[in-house]
Protein backbone atom coordinates (compact mmCIF):
# COMPACT_ATOMS: atom_id res chain seq x y z
CA UNK A 1 0.00 0.00 0.00
CA UNK A 2 2.72 2.23 0.95
CA UNK A 3 4.86 1.43 -1.96
CA UNK A 4 1.33 2.18 -4.29
CA UNK A 5 1.52 5.40 -2.56
CA UNK A 6 4.88 6.01 -2.88
CA UNK A 7 4.90 5.32 -6.65
CA UNK A 8 1.70 7.02 -7.01
CA UNK A 9 3.01 10.19 -5.16
CA UNK A 10 5.93 9.59 -7.73
CA UNK A 11 3.68 9.57 -10.59
CA UNK A 12 1.94 12.45 -9.31
CA UNK A 13 5.19 14.53 -8.93
CA UNK A 14 6.03 13.66 -12.36
CA UNK A 15 2.69 14.80 -13.78
CA UNK A 16 2.91 18.04 -11.79
CA UNK A 17 6.39 19.32 -13.26
CA UNK A 18 5.33 18.42 -16.26
CA UNK A 19 2.05 20.80 -16.75
CA UNK A 20 4.10 23.55 -14.50
CA UNK A 21 6.47 23.14 -17.84
CA UNK A 22 3.65 23.03 -19.87
CA UNK A 23 2.31 25.85 -18.80
CA UNK A 24 5.29 28.05 -18.37
CA UNK A 25 5.57 29.51 -21.82
CA UNK A 26 1.43 30.47 -22.16
CA UNK A 27 1.90 32.57 -18.84
CA UNK A 28 5.61 34.24 -19.76
CA UNK A 29 3.30 35.33 -23.01
CA UNK A 30 0.28 36.90 -21.31
CA UNK A 31 2.76 38.58 -18.96
CA UNK A 32 4.63 40.11 -21.44
CA UNK A 33 1.28 41.38 -23.14
CA UNK A 34 0.56 43.31 -19.63
CA UNK A 35 4.00 44.55 -19.49
CA UNK A 36 3.03 46.66 -22.99
CA UNK A 37 -0.17 47.35 -22.39
CA UNK A 38 1.09 48.59 -19.26
CA UNK A 39 3.94 50.83 -20.74
CA UNK A 40 0.95 52.10 -22.93
CA UNK A 41 -1.12 53.37 -20.77
CA UNK A 42 1.90 55.08 -18.80
CA UNK A 43 2.68 57.04 -22.29
CA UNK A 44 -0.53 58.16 -22.95
CA UNK A 45 -0.53 59.47 -19.13
CA UNK A 46 2.38 60.98 -19.80
CA UNK A 47 0.69 62.68 -23.35
CA UNK A 48 -2.37 63.84 -21.85
CA UNK A 49 -0.51 65.41 -18.82
CA UNK A 50 1.58 67.48 -21.37
CA UNK A 51 -1.42 68.46 -23.41
CA UNK A 52 -3.27 69.20 -19.89
CA UNK A 53 -0.58 71.75 -18.91
CA UNK A 54 -0.25 73.39 -22.07
CA UNK A 55 -3.47 74.11 -21.92
CA UNK A 56 -3.67 75.35 -18.84
CA UNK A 57 -0.33 77.66 -19.61
CA UNK A 58 -2.16 79.48 -22.48
CA UNK A 59 -5.83 80.02 -20.72
CA UNK A 60 -3.08 81.51 -18.28
CA UNK A 61 -1.47 83.56 -20.34
CA UNK A 62 -4.59 84.67 -22.25
CA UNK A 63 -6.53 85.76 -18.60
CA UNK A 64 -3.25 87.57 -18.25
CA UNK A 65 -3.42 89.24 -21.80
CA UNK A 66 -7.29 90.19 -21.28
CA UNK A 67 -6.87 91.89 -17.71
CA UNK A 68 -4.06 93.64 -19.03
CA UNK A 69 -5.70 94.90 -21.60
CA UNK A 70 -8.62 95.65 -19.20
CA UNK A 71 -6.33 97.79 -16.84
CA UNK A 72 -4.64 100.04 -19.78
CA UNK A 73 -8.93 100.85 -21.28
CA UNK A 74 -9.78 101.64 -17.63
CA UNK A 75 -6.68 103.71 -16.88
CA UNK A 76 -7.04 105.61 -20.26
CA UNK A 77 -10.33 106.35 -19.00
CA UNK A 78 -9.60 107.29 -15.88
CA UNK A 79 -7.09 109.56 -17.32
CA UNK A 80 -9.71 110.95 -19.44
CA UNK A 81 -12.11 111.76 -16.55
CA UNK A 82 -9.61 113.26 -14.31
CA UNK A 83 -8.34 115.33 -17.45
CA UNK A 84 -12.06 116.43 -16.97
CA UNK A 85 -12.42 117.00 -13.37
CA UNK A 86 -8.76 119.12 -13.21
CA UNK A 87 -10.46 121.23 -15.81
CA UNK A 88 -13.59 121.69 -14.01
CA UNK A 89 -11.72 122.13 -10.67
CA UNK A 90 -9.52 125.14 -12.93
CA UNK A 91 -12.86 126.65 -13.63
CA UNK A 92 -14.38 126.90 -10.13
CA UNK A 93 -10.84 127.82 -9.22
CA UNK A 94 -10.94 130.49 -11.43
CA UNK A 95 -13.86 132.29 -10.94
CA UNK A 96 -13.61 135.60 -9.57
CA UNK A 97 -16.74 135.34 -7.05
CA UNK A 98 -16.35 131.71 -5.73
CA UNK A 99 -12.72 130.44 -6.18
CA UNK A 100 -11.76 132.27 -2.61
CA UNK A 101 -14.25 130.17 -0.76
CA UNK A 102 -13.93 126.83 -1.97
CA UNK A 103 -10.02 127.42 -1.70
CA UNK A 104 -8.66 124.17 -0.45
CA UNK A 105 -12.22 122.79 0.04
CA UNK A 106 -12.79 120.54 -2.99
CA UNK A 107 -11.47 116.59 -3.15
CA UNK A 108 -8.24 115.58 -4.96
CA UNK A 109 -10.17 113.09 -6.98
CA UNK A 110 -12.89 112.75 -9.50
CA UNK A 111 -16.25 112.11 -8.55
CA UNK A 112 -19.09 109.34 -9.99
CA UNK A 113 -20.44 112.00 -12.01
CA UNK A 114 -17.33 113.09 -13.55
CA UNK A 115 -15.99 110.05 -14.21
CA UNK A 116 -19.04 108.68 -15.77
CA UNK A 117 -19.68 112.35 -18.06
CA UNK A 118 -16.42 111.66 -19.38
CA UNK A 119 -16.81 108.51 -20.01
CA UNK A 120 -19.82 109.13 -21.88
CA UNK A 121 -18.43 112.15 -23.80
CA UNK A 122 -15.52 109.54 -25.18
CA UNK A 123 -17.82 107.31 -26.24
CA UNK A 124 -19.89 109.65 -27.95
CA UNK A 125 -17.08 110.43 -29.79
CA UNK A 126 -16.28 106.82 -30.92
CA UNK A 127 -19.52 106.69 -32.30
CA UNK A 128 -18.64 110.49 -34.45
CA UNK A 129 -15.89 108.74 -35.59
CA UNK A 130 -17.82 105.65 -36.95
CA UNK A 131 -20.72 107.48 -39.01
CA UNK A 132 -18.21 109.60 -40.42
CA UNK A 133 -17.07 109.51 -43.57
CA UNK A 134 -14.72 112.35 -45.88
CA UNK A 135 -14.35 111.97 -49.83
CA UNK A 136 -12.96 114.58 -52.18
CA UNK A 137 -11.00 115.59 -55.58
CA UNK A 138 -8.44 118.14 -55.19
CA UNK A 139 -5.90 119.24 -57.96
CA UNK A 140 -3.11 121.63 -57.51
CA UNK A 141 -0.13 123.00 -59.21
CA UNK A 142 1.63 125.59 -61.02
CA UNK A 143 3.16 126.53 -64.78
CA UNK A 144 4.05 129.20 -67.08
CA UNK A 145 3.34 130.26 -70.60
CA UNK A 146 6.48 130.56 -73.39
CA UNK A 147 5.97 134.32 -73.21
CA UNK A 148 6.74 134.03 -69.29
CA UNK A 149 3.44 134.99 -67.48
CA UNK A 150 1.32 132.61 -65.98
CA UNK A 151 -0.38 129.10 -66.86
CA UNK A 152 -3.01 129.45 -69.37
CA UNK A 153 -5.15 126.86 -70.98
CA UNK A 154 -5.40 125.87 -74.95
CA UNK A 155 -9.28 125.45 -75.75
CA UNK A 156 -10.44 126.12 -78.97
CA UNK A 157 -13.95 128.36 -78.73
CA UNK A 158 -17.27 126.73 -79.01
CA UNK A 159 -15.66 123.96 -77.75
CA UNK A 160 -17.52 122.95 -74.13
CA UNK A 161 -14.34 121.20 -72.90
CA UNK A 162 -10.31 121.00 -73.44
CA UNK A 163 -7.59 118.21 -72.96
CA UNK A 164 -6.21 117.96 -69.26
CA UNK A 165 -3.36 116.57 -68.69
CA UNK A 166 -0.69 119.34 -68.64
CA UNK A 167 -3.48 122.11 -69.41
CA UNK A 168 -5.35 122.86 -65.99
CA UNK A 169 -4.40 126.52 -65.31
CA UNK A 170 -6.23 126.49 -61.59
CA UNK A 171 -6.67 124.61 -58.55
CA UNK A 172 -9.55 122.58 -57.86
CA UNK A 173 -10.86 120.61 -54.96
CA UNK A 174 -13.99 119.29 -54.11
CA UNK A 175 -14.69 117.98 -50.60
CA UNK A 176 -17.63 115.52 -49.48
CA UNK A 177 -18.65 115.15 -46.06
CA UNK A 178 -20.57 112.45 -45.29
CA UNK A 179 -22.53 111.12 -42.12
CA UNK A 180 -24.26 107.60 -41.45
CA UNK A 181 -27.36 108.33 -39.52
CA UNK A 182 -28.89 104.99 -39.48
CA UNK A 183 -26.25 101.55 -39.71
CA UNK A 184 -22.88 103.01 -39.63
CA UNK A 185 -22.22 99.36 -40.10
CA UNK A 186 -23.25 98.97 -43.44
CA UNK A 187 -24.81 96.07 -42.87
CA UNK A 188 -26.76 95.50 -46.64
CA UNK A 189 -29.99 93.53 -44.50
CA UNK A 190 -30.70 96.62 -42.98
CA UNK A 191 -31.67 100.04 -43.55
CA UNK A 192 -29.72 103.14 -43.98
CA UNK A 193 -29.79 106.80 -43.92
CA UNK A 194 -26.89 109.46 -44.80
CA UNK A 195 -26.81 112.65 -45.14
CA UNK A 196 -23.80 114.44 -47.56
CA UNK A 197 -22.31 117.90 -48.38
CA UNK A 198 -19.89 118.50 -51.15
CA UNK A 199 -18.16 122.19 -50.78
CA UNK A 200 -16.47 122.89 -53.99
CA UNK A 201 -13.28 125.61 -54.34
CA UNK A 202 -10.97 126.80 -56.83
CA UNK A 203 -8.26 129.56 -57.53
CA UNK A 204 -6.45 130.92 -60.10
CA UNK A 205 -3.28 130.06 -58.61
CA UNK A 206 -2.40 134.17 -58.27
CA UNK A 207 -1.66 136.16 -54.42
CA UNK A 208 -4.03 137.29 -52.50
CA UNK A 209 -4.26 141.27 -51.92
CA UNK A 210 -2.83 141.70 -48.27
CA UNK A 211 -6.32 143.03 -46.62
CA UNK A 212 -8.59 139.95 -48.45
CA UNK A 213 -10.78 141.67 -50.03
CA UNK A 214 -14.31 139.72 -50.43
CA UNK A 215 -17.45 139.99 -52.44
CA UNK A 216 -20.70 138.10 -53.04
CA UNK A 217 -23.03 137.30 -56.40
CA UNK A 218 -24.71 134.53 -57.46
CA UNK A 219 -24.52 132.95 -54.09
CA UNK A 220 -20.93 132.64 -54.62
CA UNK A 221 -17.86 133.85 -52.01
CA UNK A 222 -15.37 135.19 -54.13
CA UNK A 223 -12.00 135.81 -51.51
CA UNK A 224 -10.08 138.28 -53.10
CA UNK A 225 -11.16 138.35 -57.07
CA UNK A 226 -9.43 134.70 -56.96
CA UNK A 227 -10.74 132.29 -54.65
CA UNK A 228 -14.71 130.75 -54.81
CA UNK A 229 -16.23 128.49 -52.67
CA UNK A 230 -19.50 126.41 -53.72
CA UNK A 231 -22.22 124.64 -51.82
CA UNK A 232 -22.80 121.70 -54.96
CA UNK A 233 -23.87 119.37 -52.53
CA UNK A 234 -26.31 118.86 -49.49
CA UNK A 235 -28.70 115.84 -49.39
CA UNK A 236 -30.04 113.37 -47.23
CA UNK A 237 -30.41 109.74 -49.03
CA UNK A 238 -32.11 106.42 -48.18
CA UNK A 239 -31.86 102.67 -48.60
CA UNK A 240 -33.02 99.48 -48.13
CA UNK A 241 -36.69 100.77 -46.68
CA UNK A 242 -38.60 98.37 -48.33
CA UNK A 243 -36.76 94.94 -46.85
CA UNK A 244 -35.24 92.53 -49.14
CA UNK A 245 -38.74 93.33 -52.17
CA UNK A 246 -35.86 95.67 -53.28
CA UNK A 247 -32.92 96.15 -50.99
CA UNK A 248 -30.82 98.07 -53.96
CA UNK A 249 -33.25 100.95 -54.13
CA UNK A 250 -32.83 104.49 -52.71
CA UNK A 251 -34.54 107.47 -52.33
CA UNK A 252 -32.91 110.95 -52.15
CA UNK A 253 -34.31 114.42 -51.43
CA UNK A 254 -31.87 117.88 -52.17
CA UNK A 255 -29.23 119.07 -54.11
CA UNK A 256 -26.65 116.31 -55.92
CA UNK A 257 -24.81 115.41 -58.73
CA UNK A 258 -27.02 113.52 -60.47
CA UNK A 259 -25.84 110.72 -62.44
CA UNK A 260 -23.63 112.11 -64.43
CA UNK A 261 -22.02 110.83 -67.65
CA UNK A 262 -18.26 111.95 -67.55
CA UNK A 263 -15.30 111.64 -70.12
CA UNK A 264 -12.11 111.31 -68.27
CA UNK A 265 -9.08 112.84 -70.31
CA UNK A 266 -11.32 116.49 -71.31
CA UNK A 267 -13.07 116.40 -68.43
CA UNK A 268 -16.93 116.76 -70.47
CA UNK A 269 -20.08 115.94 -69.30
CA UNK A 270 -22.25 114.47 -72.06
CA UNK A 271 -25.51 114.34 -69.63
CA UNK A 272 -25.44 116.56 -65.96
CA UNK A 273 -28.66 117.14 -65.14
CA UNK A 274 -27.32 118.19 -61.76
CA UNK A 275 -29.12 120.52 -59.24
CA UNK A 276 -32.05 120.49 -57.10
CA UNK A 277 -34.59 118.17 -56.50
CA UNK A 278 -35.71 114.50 -55.19
CA UNK A 279 -35.75 111.17 -56.78
CA UNK A 280 -35.21 107.19 -56.44
CA UNK A 281 -33.24 105.12 -58.23
CA UNK A 282 -31.90 101.53 -58.30
CA UNK A 283 -35.38 100.01 -58.56
CA UNK A 284 -35.37 96.52 -59.91
CA UNK A 285 -37.22 96.07 -62.37
CA UNK A 286 -35.86 92.70 -63.56
CA UNK A 287 -34.77 93.37 -66.49
CA UNK A 288 -32.52 96.46 -65.67
CA UNK A 289 -32.79 99.23 -62.69
CA UNK A 290 -34.91 101.63 -62.76
CA UNK A 291 -34.51 105.82 -61.70
CA UNK A 292 -36.82 108.11 -61.69
CA UNK A 293 -36.14 112.22 -60.32
CA UNK A 294 -37.72 116.04 -60.69
CA UNK A 295 -34.86 118.19 -61.09
CA UNK A 296 -35.00 122.16 -60.53
CA UNK A 297 -33.00 125.14 -61.31
CA UNK A 298 -33.91 128.91 -61.69
CA UNK A 299 -32.49 131.04 -63.44
CA UNK A 300 -31.84 135.03 -60.71
CA UNK A 301 -31.14 137.12 -63.07
CA UNK A 302 -34.62 136.95 -65.54
CA UNK A 303 -37.91 137.84 -63.04
CA UNK A 304 -41.15 137.74 -64.61
CA UNK A 305 -44.86 137.95 -62.42
CA UNK A 306 -44.58 134.27 -61.89
CA UNK A 307 -40.67 134.54 -59.98
CA UNK A 308 -37.31 134.02 -60.68
CA UNK A 309 -37.66 132.03 -64.38
CA UNK A 310 -37.31 128.22 -63.82
CA UNK A 311 -36.63 125.25 -65.44
CA UNK A 312 -37.56 121.85 -64.12
CA UNK A 313 -36.77 118.13 -65.52
CA UNK A 314 -38.84 114.87 -65.11
CA UNK A 315 -35.90 112.70 -65.72
CA UNK A 316 -36.43 108.79 -66.17
CA UNK A 317 -33.48 106.00 -66.77
CA UNK A 318 -33.83 102.50 -67.49
CA UNK A 319 -30.38 100.91 -67.08
CA UNK A 320 -28.20 98.44 -66.54
CA UNK A 321 -29.66 96.17 -69.12
CA UNK A 322 -27.49 93.33 -69.58
CA UNK A 323 -27.40 91.66 -73.30
CA UNK A 324 -24.84 89.32 -75.25
CA UNK A 325 -22.82 92.59 -76.15
CA UNK A 326 -22.60 94.65 -72.96
CA UNK A 327 -25.10 96.60 -70.50
CA UNK A 328 -27.77 99.18 -71.98
CA UNK A 329 -28.85 102.62 -70.66
CA UNK A 330 -32.26 104.13 -71.97
CA UNK A 331 -33.49 107.70 -70.70
CA UNK A 332 -35.89 110.46 -71.23
CA UNK A 333 -36.14 114.06 -70.21
CA UNK A 334 -38.86 116.36 -70.38
CA UNK A 335 -38.33 119.82 -69.23
CA UNK A 336 -41.74 122.07 -69.36
CA UNK A 337 -40.38 125.61 -68.11
CA UNK A 338 -43.07 128.91 -67.49
CA UNK A 339 -42.33 131.94 -69.37
CA UNK A 340 -44.13 135.51 -68.61
CA UNK A 341 -43.21 139.28 -68.35
CA UNK A 342 -40.00 140.57 -66.94
CA UNK A 343 -40.30 144.20 -65.58
CA UNK A 344 -38.40 145.76 -67.77
CA UNK A 345 -41.23 144.25 -70.86
CA UNK A 346 -39.28 141.35 -72.40
CA UNK A 347 -41.67 138.52 -72.96
CA UNK A 348 -40.59 135.02 -72.12
CA UNK A 349 -42.00 132.39 -73.86
CA UNK A 350 -43.35 129.20 -71.96
CA UNK A 351 -41.75 126.16 -73.49
CA UNK A 352 -41.67 122.29 -73.41
CA UNK A 353 -38.61 120.74 -74.40
CA UNK A 354 -37.70 117.27 -74.20
CA UNK A 355 -34.50 114.77 -75.11
CA UNK A 356 -33.59 111.04 -75.02
CA UNK A 357 -31.01 109.11 -75.61
CA UNK A 358 -29.18 105.42 -74.95
CA UNK A 359 -26.03 104.45 -73.76
CA UNK A 360 -23.49 101.20 -74.01
CA UNK A 361 -21.10 99.92 -71.98
CA UNK A 362 -18.88 96.75 -71.60
CA UNK A 363 -17.33 97.12 -68.21
CA UNK A 364 -14.98 94.34 -68.72
CA UNK A 365 -12.80 95.53 -71.58
CA UNK A 366 -9.37 94.45 -72.13
CA UNK A 367 -8.58 95.56 -68.59
CA UNK A 368 -10.88 98.70 -68.75
CA UNK A 369 -14.00 99.49 -70.57
CA UNK A 370 -16.32 100.73 -73.75
CA UNK A 371 -18.95 103.15 -73.36
CA UNK A 372 -20.35 104.60 -76.59
CA UNK A 373 -23.87 106.91 -76.15
CA UNK A 374 -25.85 109.00 -78.83
CA UNK A 375 -28.64 111.79 -77.45
CA UNK A 376 -30.53 114.18 -79.21
CA UNK A 377 -32.88 117.46 -77.10
CA UNK A 378 -35.27 119.93 -78.35
CA UNK A 379 -35.70 123.26 -76.67
CA UNK A 380 -35.45 123.77 -73.22
CA UNK A 381 -33.76 120.32 -73.04
CA UNK A 382 -31.48 120.79 -75.69
CA UNK A 383 -28.63 120.90 -73.70
CA UNK A 384 -28.89 117.74 -71.68
CA UNK A 385 -28.69 119.82 -68.66
CA UNK A 386 -30.57 121.35 -65.52
CA UNK A 387 -28.50 124.16 -65.35
CA UNK A 388 -27.41 123.65 -61.93
CA UNK A 389 -23.99 123.01 -60.08
CA UNK A 390 -21.79 124.86 -62.78
CA UNK A 391 -24.31 124.85 -65.17
CA UNK A 392 -26.57 127.34 -67.56
CA UNK A 393 -30.09 127.36 -68.29
CA UNK A 394 -29.86 128.44 -71.73
CA UNK A 395 -31.61 132.16 -72.34
CA UNK A 396 -35.19 132.04 -72.84
CA UNK A 397 -35.31 133.59 -76.70
CA UNK A 398 -38.01 134.21 -78.78
CA UNK A 399 -36.99 131.13 -80.76
CA UNK A 400 -35.78 128.69 -78.04
CA UNK A 401 -38.72 125.89 -78.49
CA UNK A 402 -36.67 125.37 -82.03
CA UNK A 403 -33.36 125.18 -80.08
CA UNK A 404 -31.61 121.33 -81.21
CA UNK A 405 -28.73 119.72 -80.47
CA UNK A 406 -27.44 115.92 -81.13
CA UNK A 407 -24.41 114.23 -79.16
CA UNK A 408 -22.58 111.45 -80.00
CA UNK A 409 -19.79 110.26 -77.36
CA UNK A 410 -17.59 106.84 -77.19
CA UNK A 411 -14.43 106.58 -74.75
CA UNK A 412 -12.57 103.53 -73.72
CA UNK A 413 -9.88 102.66 -71.62
CA UNK A 414 -7.21 99.89 -73.38
CA UNK A 415 -4.99 98.36 -70.28
CA UNK A 416 -3.91 94.64 -71.45
CA UNK A 417 -1.15 94.47 -68.63
CA UNK A 418 0.79 96.84 -65.97
CA UNK A 419 3.10 98.44 -68.46
CA UNK A 420 0.86 99.97 -71.09
CA UNK A 421 -2.55 101.78 -70.64
CA UNK A 422 -4.30 104.22 -73.22
CA UNK A 423 -7.55 106.30 -73.56
CA UNK A 424 -9.04 107.13 -77.03
CA UNK A 425 -12.01 109.39 -76.73
CA UNK A 426 -14.46 110.82 -79.72
CA UNK A 427 -17.06 113.31 -79.30
CA UNK A 428 -19.22 114.76 -82.22
CA UNK A 429 -21.32 117.39 -81.52
CA UNK A 430 -24.04 119.81 -83.64
CA UNK A 431 -26.43 122.46 -81.78
CA UNK A 432 -29.02 125.19 -83.64
CA UNK A 433 -29.68 128.08 -81.67
CA UNK A 434 -33.31 128.45 -83.08
CA UNK A 435 -33.31 131.53 -84.92
CA UNK A 436 -34.51 131.75 -88.08
CA UNK A 437 -31.95 131.35 -91.28
CA UNK A 438 -29.39 130.07 -88.46
CA UNK A 439 -27.47 127.41 -89.74
CA UNK A 440 -25.86 124.37 -87.09
CA UNK A 441 -22.76 125.27 -85.20
CA UNK A 442 -20.39 122.07 -84.63
CA UNK A 443 -17.91 120.67 -82.23
CA UNK A 444 -15.56 117.86 -83.17
CA UNK A 445 -12.68 116.34 -81.16
CA UNK A 446 -11.02 112.89 -81.15
CA UNK A 447 -7.72 112.66 -78.77
CA UNK A 448 -6.47 110.28 -76.58
CA UNK A 449 -4.09 109.51 -73.87
CA UNK A 450 -1.11 107.04 -73.39
CA UNK A 451 0.59 106.11 -70.47
CA UNK A 452 4.01 103.61 -69.87
CA UNK A 453 4.61 102.32 -66.30
CA UNK A 454 7.95 102.17 -65.91
CA UNK A 455 8.31 100.92 -62.37
CA UNK A 456 5.29 100.09 -59.73
CA UNK A 457 5.34 104.33 -59.34
CA UNK A 458 6.81 106.24 -62.30
CA UNK A 459 5.13 106.00 -65.44
CA UNK A 460 5.29 108.71 -68.65
CA UNK A 461 2.07 109.91 -69.84
CA UNK A 462 0.97 111.55 -73.18
CA UNK A 463 -1.53 113.34 -74.00
CA UNK A 464 -2.80 114.59 -78.32
CA UNK A 465 -5.92 116.07 -78.52
CA UNK A 466 -7.56 117.63 -81.56
CA UNK A 467 -10.58 119.76 -82.20
CA UNK A 468 -12.83 121.85 -85.23
CA UNK A 469 -15.11 124.22 -84.26
CA UNK A 470 -17.39 125.91 -86.39
CA UNK A 471 -19.55 128.97 -85.53
CA UNK A 472 -21.42 130.91 -88.47
CA UNK A 473 -23.43 133.19 -85.97
CA UNK A 474 -21.37 136.08 -83.63
CA UNK A 475 -18.60 135.82 -82.48
CA UNK A 476 -18.03 133.75 -85.76
CA UNK A 477 -15.00 131.45 -86.25
CA UNK A 478 -13.66 127.98 -87.89
CA UNK A 479 -10.87 126.39 -87.57
CA UNK A 480 -9.02 123.47 -85.77
CA UNK A 481 -6.66 122.96 -82.63
CA UNK A 482 -4.38 120.50 -81.68
CA UNK A 483 -2.94 120.02 -78.25
CA UNK A 484 0.09 118.14 -77.34
CA UNK A 485 1.40 116.95 -74.12
CA UNK A 486 4.55 115.00 -72.14
CA UNK A 487 4.06 114.32 -68.30
CA UNK A 488 6.63 112.14 -66.27
CA UNK A 489 4.68 110.86 -63.28
CA UNK A 490 5.01 109.41 -59.80
CA UNK A 491 1.87 107.95 -58.58
CA UNK A 492 0.44 105.41 -56.59
CA UNK A 493 0.25 102.33 -58.99
CA UNK A 494 0.51 100.90 -62.09
CA UNK A 495 -2.81 101.49 -63.35
CA UNK A 496 -4.43 104.25 -65.71
CA UNK A 497 -6.71 106.06 -62.68
CA UNK A 498 -3.79 105.17 -59.80
CA UNK A 499 -4.21 108.26 -57.49
CA UNK A 500 -2.38 110.43 -55.98
CA UNK A 501 -0.11 111.54 -58.53
CA UNK A 502 2.79 113.82 -59.38
CA UNK A 503 3.45 115.34 -62.21
CA UNK A 504 5.85 117.53 -64.61
CA UNK A 505 4.37 118.58 -67.80
CA UNK A 506 5.30 120.47 -71.10
CA UNK A 507 2.06 121.11 -73.37
CA UNK A 508 2.36 122.71 -76.65
CA UNK A 509 -0.72 123.78 -79.26
CA UNK A 510 -0.91 125.42 -82.34
CA UNK A 511 -4.09 126.57 -83.69
CA UNK A 512 -5.41 127.50 -87.27
CA UNK A 513 -5.51 131.13 -88.18
CA UNK A 514 -9.40 130.88 -88.25
CA UNK A 515 -9.21 130.55 -84.66
CA UNK A 516 -6.62 133.33 -84.24
CA UNK A 517 -7.34 135.48 -81.28
CA UNK A 518 -9.32 132.88 -79.83
CA UNK A 519 -7.06 130.92 -78.03
CA UNK A 520 -4.51 131.22 -75.13
CA UNK A 521 -5.56 134.54 -74.05
CA UNK A 522 -3.48 137.61 -73.90
CA UNK A 523 -0.47 135.67 -74.12
CA UNK A 524 -0.83 134.21 -77.51
CA UNK A 525 -3.68 137.03 -78.79
CA UNK A 526 -1.92 137.86 -82.07
CA UNK A 527 -0.30 133.99 -82.47
CA UNK A 528 -0.97 130.48 -83.50
CA UNK A 529 0.62 128.41 -81.50
CA UNK A 530 3.11 127.84 -77.91
CA UNK A 531 4.12 126.11 -75.27
CA UNK A 532 3.03 126.21 -71.40
CA UNK A 533 5.07 124.06 -68.62
CA UNK A 534 4.50 123.56 -65.03
CA UNK A 535 3.91 120.32 -62.05
CA UNK A 536 0.46 119.41 -61.06
CA UNK A 537 -0.65 117.03 -58.21
CA UNK A 538 -3.73 115.45 -58.63
CA UNK A 539 -6.04 112.68 -55.90
CA UNK A 540 -9.34 111.46 -55.04
CA UNK A 541 -10.14 109.72 -51.99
Amino acid sequence: MSALNSTSRKQLYRITLSMVFAISPVWSQQTNVLEQRLEQLQQQYERTTQELQQQIAALKKQIEEQNYTAAKEKNATVSAAQLAAEQEVKKVLSSSEVGANFQGKLASQPTYDLLHEAETKIQGLQQQVGTFEFHGYLRAGYGLNSQGGQQVAFQAPGAEAKYRLGNEAETYGEFIFVNNWLNPEKDTNRAWMKTEIMIAANTTNSSSPANFPYTVSNGRVNWDGNDQFRLREAFVKAGHVFGDSQPDAKFWIGERYYRRQHIEINDFYPLDLSGYGGGVEDVNLGVGKLAVALLFNARPDILTQSGNYAKSNIDVRLYDIKTPTGLWTAWADFVPSKGGTTQSGQVIPTNDGYAFGVQHKLLEWHGGYHYFGIQYGTGAASNFSSGGNGTQIEDPTPYISRRRQFLATEQVLFQPNDRFAVMPIFVYQRTRDGFPRHPWQQWVSFGARPMVFFTNHVSLAFEAGFDHTHSPVGPTYDGWLRKFTIAPQISAGRKFFSRPVLRAFLTYGNWSDGLRGFVGGAPFQNRTSGFTYGVQGETWW
